[in-house]
């Protein structure tokens, strides 16, 4: 019963997503929280752990995790697209605005794209108007508890308006560029921007 109670319900959510016009063409509304990843999950050891920013950067940031919690907190509400076609509703994230990490490191005015580098090697590039969005942040919770290592904790990425897999998981730094470069899925025929909107899964969309 419960099975058939949780498709009914989800089913309802789907269409009062698409009813409000947040479900993106291609989705479908999940009440579970997939997850998915390449490689492992790494271990975290708050005592080496570091975020670093470079390239044109006027003042590159090195924090420690301590360092990293005591940044001013802000918290949003938003929707989350996975390229493999399933859309998890109102996440509440809470961590450090990507505007905040902006400006502390104040970037050249050369500066057009960002490449993200976690942890595993895995890397991501987002445009970097796409980062100074409000609602982007770095996020060490969700739903009020902290991030799940198997979900990117403790810092992931959250870009709502792009696909998840922009919303890189084990964050570690930034690089600032002058001109794109595609990061570990964008090299294996991801789109090089993820617009859920647009449907940009692939190189070919």
């Amino acid at each position: 019963m419960g099975i058939f109670a949780n498709n009914a319900e989800r089913k309802v959510l789907q269409e009062k997503m698409r009813a409000e016009g947040r479900l993106p063409p291609g989705q479908s509304a999940t009440l579970k929280w997939p997850v998915l990843h390449y490689a492992n999950v790494p271990a975290f050891d708050s005592k080496v752990w570091l975020f670093e920013t470079c390239g044109l950067v006027e003042r590159p940031v090195s924090l420690d995790w301590g360092a990293f919690l005591e940044l001013p907190k802000t918290e949003i509400t938003s929707d989350f697209h996975c390229v493999t076609r399933w859309s998890r509703f109102d996440n509440r994230w809470e961590g450090v605005s990507f505007r905040t990490i902006h400006g502390l490191t104040r970037p050249k005015p050369e500066a057009r794209h960002v490449l993200v580098n976690c942890s595993e090697g895995y890397t991501t590039n987002v445009p970097l108007a796409d980062l100074l969005e409000a609602n982007v942040l770095l996020a060490y919770q969700h739903d009020g508890e902290p991030l799940p290592a198997e979900h990117g904790g403790p810092l992931r990425l959250v870009v709502p308006r792009l696909y998840a897999w922009k919303s890189a998981k084990w964050v570690r730094g930034l690089e600032f560029m002058p001109q794109d470069r595609p990061g570990f899925w964008e090299q294996n025929d991801y789109h090089r921007h993820g617009d859920p909107w647009k449907e940009q899964r692939h190189d070919s969309d």
